[in-house]
């Protein structure tokens, strides 16, 4: 690994490398929604905010320098979520 401005950089694939990768896999799937490796992180994020990982966590995890960044991913995952509700409304149901 290489020493960079922001930290340690892993120099074995390049982007080119991994975007070359995600392409064939999304080929080779038959998948006609375009696939990439941003959509790769995005889905990776969400899915952890959705399985009840902390949102600081999940900036560090993905090297967000400001949580507004990684708000983002709070609107996707709500999106599927229940309205809150007190338990109260349901006792006598």
């Amino acid at each position: 690994m290489q020493q960079s401005e922001e930290g340690l950089t892993d120099t074995r694939y390049s982007q080119q490398g991994v975007q070359w990768v995600v392409r064939t896999a999304r080929n080779e799937a038959g998948l006609s929604k375009q696939v990439s490796t941003h959509t790769l992180r995005h889905t990776f994020a969400t899915h952890l905010l959705e399985d009840g990982l902390d949102i600081i966590s999940i900036k560090d995890l993905l090297g967000h320098e400001s949580i507004q960044t990684t708000m983002v991913y709070l609107h996707v995952a709500q999106s599927g979520r229940k309205k809150p509700f007190s338990p109260l409304d349901t006792l006598y149901a």
